[in-house]
């Protein structure tokens, strides 16, 4: 029985009521999803959406976004400027009034009130921003004045005031982040680029300028600034050509399709490559929805219906290959689909889903009017669409007979665990986590090191298939990759469950080499071909084994990088970094300097069992990186290049990064 507590006094008094921006300072993550790194780069992208609302609106054609020192960022835009005029509500300037009260803006009232479409569905951006910065200052051109104010933690330090004339319009705000709020408030120049890119590509036409000043000390070194741009007049015919670099393509032009219905703005563009996954990608009103919607149903829809159309018409198709089915449609396709509506419904605060019904018919019968305008007009590149997808039909009738056996006749399911796995003793998944090593020497020493309890090792040896170019028939039976299909216990293609999956981490554990690093590779593009939802969801790790140990007497440590490893001998010697930069450069030997004795690890192997718990297996001390999408998605894009079809783009790499290798065993 629950002892039950002395009464605590409970009225009025006790309901606490926050005011202004306090709740947004009080719980941050109801807003941006955490303090993270990802809640950070949250306040750049609410700045930004303002502009892209402005320019999707026809009022703004160039956004300027600039990265200074000490963690500031400003945006600056060339759209109508945010008003300044006193709001009849709130009886204070408009501007101010955006800046400083949740749910204010133009975004809610359609044309009327400023905006047909906007990203920013909840209103709370600009001053979420402001209530979670050390400082803000706001500019404003409009009216022919120059408008200013500046803001502390969410709290005007004055008035808005007119500093002089001005010939031009916009808004420029400019903000510091507030370390009370964000554990780090450093900026990531490629997080920003990449997501600008983004915008750039779903808003044809705008320029987006990037530039980074953080590395400038004075004039004289402007060479130092870092600069990116982006404007693309084909829009998201651009994204779909620049997502299919590097691979072979099916239709040389990329279908487009580009409706208004019903006040909703429907662009689609795809296109077919050699590859066995699809890269699909579905917006709406330029906000990313992951999970799909409405949207991408009526796009599947329509393009299972209109392919199958085309195939009977033109006898294509065989009436023992029966149709073609939606999985048959995504094999090799890259799509993007982004659509613009007055009245988004969003599933969860993130906007992973969009939730319109009337969303599927508007997109279905533009996509089916589009792609079957192309078809007719374009048959050589129809019939290469086609050939794709007849290929993949093909292929599963071929294989279903092989994938029966293996998937659902007990080659899997209910199999013995391979022989060479060392299996942890709990059996809570959540719990445990299992280490793919290459080679039998690191598994050797990762099995002697581990705590039994709830570290699982599993040793991989042999050429691992190219799934590029191998479909998931001969996938399950190779003979390195079946075993990690095995022991995770999660089946694969259509019986992929992941509640069954055995470890909740699935750690990749590789040299600190070349060759490790194409093992890696190859790991992390089969996760992401064939586990994309253990990627989304957080299971896959890379271990981070170090490059050097470096002693002085009888302390020891242990660094990952040449660069820690010039700071750290220099430290212990007291000389410059420039003058030991050479030391230890060798991997063969171990070296000493000045009292230093430093080794290079060369592999996983060369550690013993002690030495590879305490630097790279020990969750006290262990330093892993947790496998993103992007991540896996990078992988993707390097394995296409390396591994693929496509002659040209693998020279270009080979030649552009052949310099980066430094010691090269042959």
């Amino acid at each position: 029985m629950v002892e039950k507590k002395k009464k605590a006094s409970y009225d009025a008094s006790s309901i606490q009521v926050l005011e202004g921006l306090e709740p947004v300072r009080k719980r941050p993550g109801m807003y941006i999803g955490g303090t993270s790194t990802e809640g950070l780069h949250h306040l750049v992208w609410e700045v930004v959406d303002n502009t892209i609302d402005e320019a999707m609106a026809g009022y703004c054609d160039t956004v300027r976004i600039i990265l200074e020192k000490d963690d500031i960022v400003r945006v600056q835009d060339n759209g109508r400027g945010i008003p300044v005029e006193i709001h009849p509500k709130t009886k204070k300037s408009t501007l101010e009034t955006v800046l400083t009260v949740l749910h204010a803006g133009g975004k809610f009232g359609g044309e009327e009130s400023g905006y047909k479409v906007s990203g920013g569905l909840h209103g709370v951006g600009v001053s979420v921003v402001n209530a979670l910065s050390e400082w803000v200052h706001v500019e404003v051109c409009r009216d022919g004045k120059k408008w200013v104010q500046e803001y502390k933690r969410g709290k005007p330090t004055g008035q808005v005031k007119a500093i002089g004339k001005a010939k031009n319009t916009g808004t420029t705000i400019t903000f510091k982040p507030d370390k009370d709020i964000f554990p780090d408030t450093s900026f990531s120049y490629k997080k920003i680029i990449n997501h600008l890119r983004q915008q750039a590509y779903l808003t044809k036409g705008i320029k987006i300028l990037i530039e980074d000043y953080r590395d400038v000390e004075s004039d004289k070194e402007s060479y130092k600034i870092k600069r990116y741009a982006f404007q693309f007049d084909a829009g998201i015919i651009s994204f779909v050509k620049f997502l299919n670099r590097g691979k072979v393509v099916r239709n040389i032009a990329p279908v487009y399709v580009e409706k208004t219905i019903d006040n909703v703005d429907v662009e689609v563009s795809l296109q077919y490559t050699d590859s066995y996954k699809e890269h699909l990608y579905a917006f709406a009103n330029n906000v990313y929805n992951p999970e799909g919607g409405m949207h991408v149903t009526g796009f599947r829809t329509a393009l299972t219906r209109v392919l199958n159309d085309y195939a009977k018409k033109n006898n294509l198709i065989k009436e023992k290959e029966g149709g073609l089915t939606a999985e048959d449609m995504r094999e090799g396709l890259t799509a993007v689909i982004s659509i613009k509506l007055p009245e988004p419904q969003f599933e969860g605060q993130t906007k992973a889903k969009l939730g319109n019904s009337e969303a599927r018919g508007i997109v279905s019968a533009a996509t089916a009017e589009g792609v079957n305008e192309y078809l007719e007009k374009n048959p050589k590149d129809a019939r290469a669409i086609l050939d794709k997808c007849l290929l993949t039909v093909r292929a599963r009738i071929a294989a279903r007979a092989a994938k029966d056996a293996v998937l659902r006749k007990g080659a899997l399911e209910g199999m013995t665990l391979p022989g060479k796995l060392a299996d942890c003793t709990t059996r809570k998944a959540e719990e445990s986590e299992v280490y793919i090593v290459e080679g039998d020497s690191a598994g050797g020493s990762a099995k002697q090191g581990r705590d039994r309890q709830f570290q699982a090792i599993l040793p991989i040896r042999g050429k691992l298939v190219n799934v590029e170019k191998t479909g998931l028939d001969k996938i399950i039976k190779s003979e390195t990759l079946k075993p990690i299909i095995i022991a995770l216990g999660a089946g694969i293609g259509e019986t992929l469950d992941l509640s069954k999956l055995r470890y909740h981490k699935i750690i990749i554990m590789a040299d600190a080499d070349v060759d490790g690093s194409h093992i890696r590779t190859l790991l992390l593009t089969f996760f992401y071909r064939y586990f994309e939802k253990m990627v989304t969801d957080g299971h896959v790790y890379i271990a981070q084994p170090p490059l050097f140990q470096v002693k002085k007497g009888k302390q020891v440590y242990y660094v990952y990088t040449e660069e820690e490893k010039n700071k750290l001998v220099a430290k212990l010697t007291g000389k410059k970094v420039e003058q030991v930069k050479e030391i230890g450069s060798e991997e063969e030997k171990e070296e000493k300097f000045a009292g230093i004795s430093l080794q290079r690890y060369k592999g996983l192997g060369e550690m013993n069992p002690e030495q590879l718990w305490d630097t790279t297996m020990n969750p006290e001390t262990r330093k892993m990186l947790q496998v993103t999408i992007e991540d896996a998605e990078a992988a993707d894009r390097i394995f296409d290049i390396l591994m693929g079809s496509d002659v040209a783009p693998r020279r270009h790499f080979i030649q552009t990064h052949a310099k980066d290798v430094a010691n090269l065993d042959v």
